[in-house]
């Protein structure tokens, strides 16, 4: 079998000055060759530290007898809060390894950013051995044995390719030892290695965003034995084997997952609420104003929601005891459907155990592999996962384009297809052009779906949603929602023609085979319907909020303006994010932060959310909170 080793080089070259991007390399069999190199090309086009305008791919034929196997190091990992802790764990290791100059070769570390090698040190004398000390010494040609594809290309897998070139350095003539910090911003993972101590990983070698990175060759001997030192890194072929996924260690990848969280600033936590979801919430003893919550109607502690509640768990007990279709379908279940198909003014309903369980059944039930789903970029991530559950073919469609949607119907014809998009998108807060999208359907003999989980009891002048919204006459084929936002309660819904209802209650398997939910949150939902229905003055003090708030926040600076109860403040860097979300929880004002995969990466925001039963005060006070935040760290990023 014939080798080939590739190699990647990308840089940004900007007035003769060349940039470096990213670099990688793979020995691969001849019928991979073309696989690796869009692995390799991708990479280049798709990193973190910038999108490369040159790029050198180079293909070489090599001599199987030419390539030595190496036995990979074994490896450890060393867990710290912070990268002082971990320059200072470095300097130890390396103490422990018998060099006297510990802390001066870490201090020599600053010298190696933005090098494309390595410095090549005498560890006793300090000095810097490498001939071009602007370009350092470059180890190449290597790769694992037993190389593989990752199954996204696009994805640069730091810790294989590490314990690949770690190996190879370790086994250089008069090399004692090796420290490397990544330059990807992304990376904060670093490493020692060296035969003696194994491959040493540290969780944390620098900031997270710093594209700051290198690394040292650690060198002792004579300096006529320098040269053949620089020949083995450069141009010996290597293959180490038994690279050990750090997945081998079962724990380990879920251990490393939510280091990588917590050091890009995605970790989620859940905050413990010990009151009623309403307008003002008790979070750890201390009275909150509550921003973020979805109960735009503040239903789920309405008085009358409360005892209706109350009298039916007296009635029908706390549980359902079965599946829809066996024992779990009582009279307050039935009364709710007829009350949501009146509400939404549709032949018929049924009611899921959750809204995610609503998309997930709906969409795999009408659709299959022989069909194709548009779907809008920015849907829910229910909707997303229903397509993917139905196997059928899906097309993405710009946001809110419908001129994009139109285009791609014609490129993908079908005999039997779907359109789907939220109603009220729950990042943006704002609006489907559902003209334009029912135009489209009916043209081209599609279904229409949208998802008004954030529209019901918010627009529309009585709070019937989307429909409503646009004075529409037509509706679409279906119509999903939630029990659990402006209704307060719990469960999702389909409203649509008899038809649908019964093939659903017949194919649609979270419905089938979910334990009905309780006759007591079905009561919750049937008396904050009847509320909407007969109190509409709640969903305009709804509206009036939102006016009033988005207005609030201009005065304060912040650009603002929404239709809906969902008003985005997006800040971009999730660490600020995080930072203007706690210092407004310490100042008594419930809005989190939102981050990725929520939202794109850089695009983290505050996600403000209202209720009808705020007071204009609170809004005001509010606003002036988020101004006063927001422009504070506006002003220090320009500084």
């Amino acid at each position: 079998m014939e080798l080939y080793s590739l190699k990647m080089r990308a840089s940004n070259r900007k007035d003769g000055i060349d940039k470096h991007i990213s670099g990688a390399e793979k020995i691969v069999s001849e019928g991979s060759i073309g696989l690796y190199l869009e692995a390799l090309l991708n990479r280049a086009l798709n990193h973190a530290k910038g999108k490369a305008n040159f790029i050198n791919l180079k293909i070489e034929n090599l001599n199987k007898d030419d390539i030595l196997y190496l036995d990979s190091l074994p490896v450890s990992t060393v867990h710290v809060e912070n990268y002082q802790e971990g320059l200072t764990r470095i300097a130890i290791i390396l103490e422990k390894m018998n060099i006297g100059n510990a802390k001066e070769i870490v201090e020599k570390l600053h010298e190696t950013n933005n090098m494309r090698g390595a410095i090549l040190l005498d560890v006793d004398t300090l000095e810097r051995l490498e001939p071009d000390q602007e370009r350092g010494i470059r180890a190449t040609y290597m790769d694992a044995d037993d190389s593989f594809l990752p199954e996204n290309k696009e994805v640069k897998n730091h810790y294989n390719e590490a314990i690949v070139l770690a190996t190879k350095v370790a086994y250089a003539p008069n090399i004692i030892g090796e420290i490397c910090i990544s330059d990807d911003p992304d990376y904060v993972t670093g490493y020692v290695a060296s035969k003696e101590t194994g491959y040493v990983r540290i969780t944390k070698l620098k900031e997270i965003g710093s594209q700051d990175g290198g690394r040292i060759f650690l060198y002792r001997g004579g300096v006529s034995e320098v040269q053949s030192c620089i020949d083995y890194l450069e141009k010996q072929k290597v293959l180490v084997k038994n690279v050990r996924s750090l997945t081998n260690n079962k724990w380990n990848f879920i251990e490393n997952t939510l280091e990588n969280f917590k050091n890009n600033n995605l970790y989620r936590s859940m905050n413990e609420l010990s009151s009623a979801q309403s307008a003002h919430v008790s979070f750890q003893g201390k009275d909150m104003l509550m921003l973020a919550s979805n109960s735009y109607l503040d239903m789920s502690n309405d008085a009358q929601v409360k005892t209706y509640t109350i009298k039916i768990v007296e009635e029908y007990g706390a549980g359902s005891g079965g599946s829809r279709l066996t024992t779990g379908t009582t009279i307050i279940h039935n009364q709710l459907e007829k009350l949501l198909a009146k509400f939404k003014e549709t032949e018929a309903t049924l009611v899921y155990n959750t809204g995610y369980m609503a998309n997930l059944g709906i969409i795999s039930a009408l659709c299959s592999k022989d069909d194709i789903i548009f779907s809008d970029e920015l849907n829910h991530a229910s909707i997303i996962d229903g397509c993917r559950l139905s196997k059928a073919k899906i097309v993405v469609y710009h946001h809110n384009d419908m001129n994009d949607l139109e285009d791609k119907i014609k490129a993908n014809p079908c005999v039997k297809g779907l359109i789907v998009s939220d109603a009220v998108f729950s990042m943006d807060g704002d609006i489907v052009n559902l003209p334009r999208l029912l135009e489209i359907a009916e043209k081209y003999g599609l279904f229409s779906m949208i998802d008004e989980a954030h529209a019901t009891g918010v627009i529309g002048e009585k709070g019937l949603g989307t429909v409503e919204y646009y004075h529409l006459d037509k509706k679409p084929d279906i119509i999903m929602g939630t029990l659990s936002k402006s209704i307060g309660s719990e469960g999702g819904f389909v409203c649509g023609r008899q038809i649908l209802i019964e093939y659903l209650k017949n194919k649609s398997r979270s419905f089938i085979f979910s334990t009905s939910l309780s006759p007591a949150v079905m009561a919750s939902s049937i008396k904050a319907i009847e509320l909407i229905m007969n109190e509409p003055q709640r969903v305009q003090a709804l509206q009036e909020n939102v006016r009033y708030f988005c207005q609030c926040l201009r005065k304060s600076g912040i650009a603002a303006d929404s239709k809906t109860a969902i008003i985005p403040i997006v800040i971009g860097n999730e660490k600020k994010a995080m930072e203007i979300s706690k210092e407004l929880f310490e100042q008594g004002y419930y809005i989190s932060a939102i981050r990725y995969p929520t939202v794109k990466k850089g695009s983290a925001r505050l996600r403000v959310t209202l209720m009808s039963t705020h007071t204009k005060e609170e809004l005001k006070r509010t606003a002036e909170a988020i101004g006063n935040i927001v422009n504070k760290y506006q002003r220090g990023r320009e500084e």
